[in-house]
């Protein structure tokens, strides 16, 4: 039988690859980048197949690597686990989540307790990123998205179908309403999100109106422009504007008081909430049951009997 793996040659090998450089992979594992080098050609002479490409004094992972990255990787952190276990220091599960900005800072962040509180202490790393992640170099374990279509080659499930709803705060509402006809809209003012021009398409304020069945021509163009959802919220909050926003971010807020509905119309989005889990977590029991308990959350979320309205497609 042919010998095992070096174990420093295999954690040579996962973490220059995940870190991208042997500088970094000898920083984390407190040796010189020269031995790094030498355990990976010495680990590569031993399962005779090519690990890297050398480039340009950079590495990048030969296909052979790629393959082995992620399980490698999941190895590395499980015998992590063990060996904190054994000394007696935190036992904690660790758990890395992705997710948009808005949505983390809109949603997620004032849910999350209710996760930590029925399953215990846990190591969370909760990341605000734009699509798409890099799954290896960040170990995310999961992935909270809008839309399909970024992560094709990876385990990715449909969650729920979202709305956008026109809100304000109740103190515009009894200055400017109410509001009985859509045109009344027309003469108050209005917050816009500016997406950028890298985001998905969300619906807009001209996608709304020509919904309700009204050409409002330039007559939408007026109003505060914001460059988030969170920042949109907050501006109508402070009674400056009618916004659009995610039924996901505003629930709680109509449950409390804060955001009124203006008008009884949400447009659906044209693409639902994605949920994605890298292969080498997949089967991991901490984000099988973050998962179960996101998915409920976000259902909930969206289903709320807060978020009434009629609701129309695009």
């Amino acid at each position: 039988m042919a010998d095992m793996p070096s174990l420093k040659g295999l954690r040579a090998f996962e973490a220059a690859a995940r870190s991208g450089s042997f500088a970094s992979a000898a920083i984390e594992l407190s040796v010189s980048p020269a031995a790094i080098g030498q355990l990976i050609r010495s680990l590569e002479d031993q399962v005779g197949r090519k690990l890297f490409h050398r480039i340009n004094r950079g590495i990048i992972p030969t296909e052979a690597g790629l393959e082995v990255l992620p399980r490698l990787s999941a190895a590395f952190d499980e015998l992590k686990g063990i060996s904190r276990q054994i000394s007696g220091a935190s036992s904690h599960a660790r758990l890395t989540i992705s997710a948009p900005n808005s949505v983390v800072a809109g949603w997620l962040s004032q849910q999350i307790g209710e996760f930590v509180a029925s399953h215990g202490p846990i190591d969370i790393s909760l990341r605000s990123d734009s699509d798409p992640v890099d799954f290896e170099r960040d170990m995310i374990d999961i992935r909270m998205s809008y839309g399909r279509f970024h992560y094709r080659t990876h385990d990715t499930h449909e969650m729920v179908t979202d709305a956008i709803f026109p809100v304000c705060a109740p103190s515009l509402m009894d200055r400017n309403g109410p509001f009985t006809t859509v045109e009344n809209l027309l003469d108050t003012p209005l917050i816009h999100t500016d997406w950028g021009p890298a985001s998905a398409s969300f619906p807009n304020w001209r996608n709304w109106f020509e919904a309700a069945s009204v050409s409002p021509g330039r007559q939408t163009d007026h109003g505060l422009v914001a460059d988030s959802s969170i920042v949109a919220i907050n501006l109508a909050i402070n009674g400056l504007g009618v916004t659009l926003c995610q039924g996901l971010l505003i629930a709680q807020l109509i449950a409390d008081g804060s955001l009124v509905h203006a008008y009884n119309l949400a447009l659906l989005q044209s693409q639902p909430y994605c949920l994605t889990i890298p292969q080498r977590s997949v089967n991991r029991p901490i984000v099988s049951m973050f998962r179960d308990w996101l998915l409920r959350t976000c259902k909930n979320t969206v289903g709320s009997p807060y978020l009434y309205a009629q609701r129309v497609a695009l």
